[in-house]
C-alpha cells in the first residue's frame, strides 16, 4: 500500500517548514510520497519544498485559490498512491505516525479513518488553552467527533485517511468550509463505507489562532451544523444543540439572579472551576487553566451563537444556505 500525504497550504511557509521537518523523522520504513498543494499563497512554500527534496519523496503543485477542500481534491487526483493521508500545514507529526496508521490498516482495515490532536510542550499557553476546549470531555470535544464511538467517528482533515476508492466513488469534499468533513463522512456512511479512529495515530495540532480567530472559526462550525443537518437529516443528534441550551440558560440565569434565584449562576460557576482544577492538572499551569475558562466560554458563545442564526435562517425561513452563509462556501 502506498501511502500519499496530501496537505494543502496557504501563506503558510513556517509551518510547512516545521511540518516536513517531523517527516524525516518518521520511523515508516516503507516508500511514501508527500504532495504539497500550494492554494493560491502570495507568499509561497516552495523554496521550502525544494530544500526537502533531497530528503523526502516529495511533489508542489500552486493553483488558484479554491479553499483546502477542493486542494484535497486536487491533490487526491494528483497524488500516486492508494490510500491518501490528508494532513493540515500547522500539524507536526510525531515519528510514529505512519508505522501506526500502517499497524491499525493491517489489523483493521477500514477505507476512512481519523486520529485526535495532541499539544507539545512548546505550543504556547493559548493554543495549549484553545487544544483543552477542543479536545476535553468536558466541552464540545463530543459535538466535533472527539468521544464519538470509535466505529461511527467523523474525521477531521487536519489528520485523516481516505482510500482511494472511497474518494472516487465520494468524488472527496464538498465546497462547505468549514463543514466539509462530517460532510463527507455522512456521504461516505451512505455509500456504504466505514469510518474509524485510530486513537494511537495521532498529531500536534498548532493551531495559529488568537482569541479572535478562536470565535471566528467556532461561530463557523456553529453555523455549519444546521446546514449538515439539512443535508442529512438522518444524522442529527440532540447534542449539537448543547452549546446554544448552554448559552441561553447563562443568559436566563443570569436573569433569574436578578431576582434572587441564584442556583443557576452557582451551577455554571461550579462548572468553570471544574474546567479550570481539570485544566490546571492536566496542563500543570495556572495560567493555561484561566485560558482555557476564556476558550471554552468563546468556544460555547461562539458555536451556539453561530447555530441559533443558522438554524432561524436555513431551517426556520428556509433561507438558500449558500445566499444566507456565503462566507461558508467556495466557488
Amino acid at each position: 500500500m502506498l501511502f500519499s500525504l496530501i496537505i494543502p497550504v496557504f501563506n503558510r511557509p513556517d509551518e510547512v517548514e516545521e511540518l516536513l521537518e517531523s517527516l524525516t523523522l518518521q520511523t515508516y520504513k516503507d516508500r511514501y510520497e508527500i504532495v504539497i498543494i500550494e492554494d493560491g499563497s502570495s507568499i509561497t512554500c516552495k523554496e521550502v519544498v525544494d530544500s526537502y527534496s533531497d530528503k523526502l519523496n516529495i511533489s508542489y503543485y500552486f493553483k488558484a485559490n479554491s479553499g483546502p477542500g477542493d486542494s484535497r481534491n486536487y491533490g487526491m487526483k494528483i497524488a500516486k498512491g492508494d490510500y491518501f493521508i490528508i494532513l493540515d500545514s500547522d500539524c507536526i507529526i510525531p515519528p510514529h505516525y505512519l508505522e501506526s496508521v500502517d499497524l491499525n490498516l493491517k489489523k483493521s482495515y477500514v477505507d476512512c479513518f481519523g486520529g485526535p490532536d495532541a499539544a507539545l510542550s512548546s505550543f504556547s499557553d493559548v493554543q495549549k488553552a484553545i487544544n483543552f476546549s477542543m479536545t476535553s470531555f468536558l466541552t464540545t470535544g463530543g459535538v466535533r467527533g472527539k468521544s464519538e464511538k470509535i466505529e461511527k467517528f467523523q474525521p477531521r482533515s487536519f489528520n485523516m485517511g481516505i482510500s482511494k476508492k472511497a474518494f472516487e466513488a465520494s468524488e472527496g469534499f464538498g465546497h462547505i468550509h468549514p463543514g466539509e468533513d462530517p460532510d463527507l463522512s455522512i456521504r461516505l456512511w451512505k455509500l456504504g463505507f466505514s469510518t474509524k479512529l485510530f486513537s494511537d495515530s495521532f498529531v500536534y495540532h498548532k493551531r495559529r489562532i488568537d482569541w479572535e480567530k478562536f470565535h471566528k472559526q467556532v461561530n463557523k462550525f456553529g453555523k455549519c451544523r444546521p446546514i449538515l443537518d439539512l443535508w442529512h437529516p438522518e444524522y442529527k443528534k440532540v447534542t449539537f444543540l448543547f452549546p446554544s441550551v448552554f448559552m441561553l440558560g447563562l443568559a436566563l440565569s443570569l436573569f433569574l439572579s436578578l431576582f434572587g434565584y441564584s442556583v443557576g449562576i452557582y451551577l455554571y460557576i461550579l462548572y468553570f472551576i471544574i474546567i479550570f482544577i481539570v485544566s490546571g492538572i492536566q496542563n500543570r499551569s495556572f495560567k493555561i487553566a484561566a485560558f482555557s475558562v476564556v476558550a471554552v466560554f468563546i468556544q460555547f458563545y461562539g458555536y451556539g451563537s453561530g447555530y441559533l442564526k443558522s438554524f432561524l435562517k436555513v431551517h426556520i425561513l428556509k433561507e438558500d444556505p449558500k445566499k444566507a452563509f456565503p462566507e461558508l462556501f467556495f466557488k
